[in-house]
C-alpha cells in the first residue's frame, strides 16, 4: 500500500465498501459523513460484513478486529487533514462535489491525491476547482466494491503520470484490476451498459415482452447474472436517470436519453431496492 491514510468522504453503500476495501489492504481510513448517525451506518455496514465474512471462514476473527480498528468516523472534513488520498463517494451531483473538492483542497496536504469515484460525471471539472489539478483523477469502484474486481482509473487533462501510477498501483494494493480510462462521461462501462439498460425499458414501454420475460431472456440468452431491471433496481433509478443524463448532456445519442417512464418512476419516489419499490418490489 503506497498510501498510509486514506480518507473516504461520503457515508452510503458505496463509502462503505471502499472503506472495507481500503483497510483490508492495510491502510488506515478515515470516513466522513455529514452527520453522527451516517457514521454510526458506516460502522455498523462494516461489522455486517466483518461477522458474514468470519461466519463463513473467509476471513479469521483476529482479521476482522485488525481491520476495524483501522477504519474511523468523522464529521468533520478537517480531520482528512493528514491523508495522503482522499476517495469523495457522494451523491452523483457535480454542484456538490465541486463544493467539496475545493474544500478538500484548503484542508489536505498539498500533495495529496484527490479522487471521486464518479461512475460518469467529468472528473476535470473537478480538477479545476483546486490548486492541484496534477493530483486529481476518479478512482471508480464497481457496487459491491468488496466483490467487484474492477476500478475505473479516471485520467483527466490535468493529471500528473505519478499521480495515475501511483493510483494504478494503490487498485492493484487493494486486490482489485485496474483499467485507466480517458476523462469522458461513462467511462467504459457505463457508457456501454447505460444504453442497454435504457432500451430495456423501452421494449418494456412498447410491450415487446414482461419485466420478467426481458429480464430471463437476457439471464438465459445472454448469460448475464441478472437482468436489466433486477440491475436497475439494484444501481438505483434515480441513480440510473442521473448516468443516462450526464452521457446524453456530453453525446447528445438518443439511445441515452431517459426513456419516459424511468423519469416517472424517479419522480414516484421508486428508486429500487433502496426505496423497497422499483420495477420489483422489495419487502421490508
Amino acid at each position: 500500500m503506497n498510501f498510509r491514510v486514506v480518507g473516504v468522504l461520503g457515508s452510503g453503500i458505496m463509502a462503505c465498501g471502499i472503506a472495507e476495501v481500503v483497510a483490508a489492504a492495510g491502510a488506515d481510513v478515515i470516513v466522513r459523513g455529514r452527520r453522527p448517525a451516517a457514521g454510526e451506518a458506516v460502522l455498523a455496514g462494516l461489522e455486517r460484513s466483518l461477522a458474514r465474512q468470519v461466519a463463513r471462514a473467509a476471513r479469521s476473527p483476529e482479521e476482522a478486529d485488525a481491520l476495524r480498528a483501522r477504519v474511523r468516523v468523522t464529521t468533520d472534513i478537517e480531520d482528512l487533514a493528514d491523508c495522503d488520498l482522499v476517495i469523495e463517494s457522494v451523491v452523483e451531483d457535480l454542484d456538490v462535489k465541486r463544493v467539496l473538492f475545493s474544500e478538500l483542497d484548503q484542508v489536505t496536504r498539498p500533495e495529496a491525491i484527490l479522487a471521486t469515484n464518479t461512475s460518469t460525471l467529468s472528473v476535470i471539472d473537478l480538477a479545476v476547482q483546486t490548486r492541484r489539478p496534477e493530483l486529481v483523477c476518479g478512482i471508480h469502484f464497481f457496487n459491491p466494491a468488496t466483490a467487484m474486481s474492477l476500478v475505473e482509473v479516471v485520467r483527466p487533462l490535468s493529471a500528473a503520470d505519478e499521480t495515475i501510477r501511483a493510483v494504478t498501483n494503490f487498485v492493484v494494493a487493494c486486490g482489485k484490476e485496474p483499467v485507466v480510462v480517458k476523462d469522458q462521461a461513462g467511462f467504459v462501462v457505463n457508457a456501454l451498459l447505460f444504453p442497454y439498460l435504457n432500451n430495456a425499458v423501452r421494449l418494456l414501454e412498447q410491450g415487446v415482452a414482461s419485466l420478467e420475460g426481458i429480464d430471463a431472456a437476457m439471464r438465459g440468452g445472454c448469460g448475464f447474472p441478472m437482468g436489466p431491471f433486477a440491475l436497475l433496481d439494484l444501481v438505483g433509478l434515480d441513480t440510473s436517470l442521473a448516468i443516462l443524463e450526464a452521457l446524453y448532456d456530453e453525446f447528445a445519442d438518443p439511445n441515452y436519453a431517459p426513456v419516459p417512464r424511468l423519469r416517472r418512476m424517479v419522480a414516484a419516489g421508486q428508486l429500487g431496492r433502496k426505496s423497497g419499490q422499483g420495477f420489483y418490489h422489495y419487502p421490508r
